[in-house]
């Protein structure tokens, strides 16, 4: 009797908040692999709740501390075996689809426990082809019960339990799509990321020294822009670079902000003292949280 394999199945986890601009094409690009959808959202105050449940995608709600945390979360509440974390600015490619698919179909399902996919960055309609991003490899695809984030505030990355390999196949990733309302979310994200970056400084013990403020953006953007050969990408290679220079000098300044006013340093990577929302400005979502200790909404 011939034994038939199945294909392993997967969960695409998309975490969300206000995306009601990026969640469609990155929801098209994600149909066809996925055998679960599942949406973690912040209490989004737009439509990206429904924009969710109208491309039949599962539906939970949690409050966002910051990336890693909210992934953590998340993770084991795939139904599948295996997990691929997608954010609302990045879209799988076809040429990525059907390798995951290949891994999936094979008798046993893929081999390792966790696979790093390159992402292909683009910024202000341009592709990033230099400045250290074209080598931006993240671990995205790997079993549910061996992969958590590091326990970071910013930039965690997935450590696997087991083994790891690499897929050929690129993420597309619209760091910043070529609008006015494009560069008002970045800098909307560049926000955050610098005040919970300076929450981990904090935590850490670290102080704010002059020299942080001039050498390392200086040191960034000289690395990035003529080293790296960030020049050659023309306008939005200029602004990747002065962008993650100035990030630079932007998380020593807030972290010397704390530190003058005798604000406490957080306790731990996912008690920071102000969460997502309160950095955003976003005052009229409170209505939509739940009570303390109340379950997070499942739709």
């Amino acid at each position: 009797m011939v034994r038939i394999a199945m294909p392993a199945k997967l969960t695409v986890l998309i975490p969300t908040f206000n995306e009601q601009a990026l969640l469609p094409d990155c929801l098209a690009s994600a149909r066809g692999l996925a055998d679960e959808i599942l949406v973690v959202d912040s209490f989004s105050t737009d439509k990206t709740v429904e924009i969710a449940r109208a491309a039949g995608a599962k539906v939970e709600q949690h409050e966002y501390v910051n990336s890693a945390a909210q992934k953590n979360w998340a993770i084991p509440r795939c139904a599948h075996e295996w997990v691929f974390i997608l954010d609302a600015d990045e879209r799988i490619t076809p040429e990525l689809k059907a390798e995951i698919q290949g891994l999936l179909a094979k008798d046993g399902g893929p081999d390792r426990d966790g696979y790093f996919v390159v992402r292909r960055n683009y910024f202000l309609g341009g592709e990033i082809r230099h400045g250290g991003w074209e080598t931006n490899d993240v671990q995205r695809f790997f079993r549910r019960d061996k992969g958590r984030y590091d326990k970071r505030e910013v930039h965690a990355d997935v450590k696997v339990d087991g083994t790891s390999g690499r897929l050929n196949a690129k993420l597309d990733h619209i760091t910043c799509p070529p609008t006015p309302e494009g560069l008002t979310r970045y800098f909307q994200r560049f926000n955050r990321y610098t005040t919970q970056a300076a929450e981990r400084y904090h935590r850490e013990g670290r102080k704010p020294y002059i020299w942080n403020f001039f050498l390392h953006p200086g040191w960034e953007f000289f690395k990035m822009y003529i080293l790296k050969l960030g020049i050659l990408d023309g306008i939005p290679g200029l602004a990747v670079c002065s962008f993650c220079a100035f990030t630079r000098f932007v998380r020593y300044m807030k972290l010397y902000a704390r530190i003058r006013s005798g604000m406490p340093p957080p306790q731990a990577y996912d008690e920071g003292v102000t969460k997502a929302r309160d950095i955003d400005g976003i005052s009229d979502a409170a209505a939509k949280q739940p009570p303390p200790g109340a379950e997070p909404v499942a739709r």
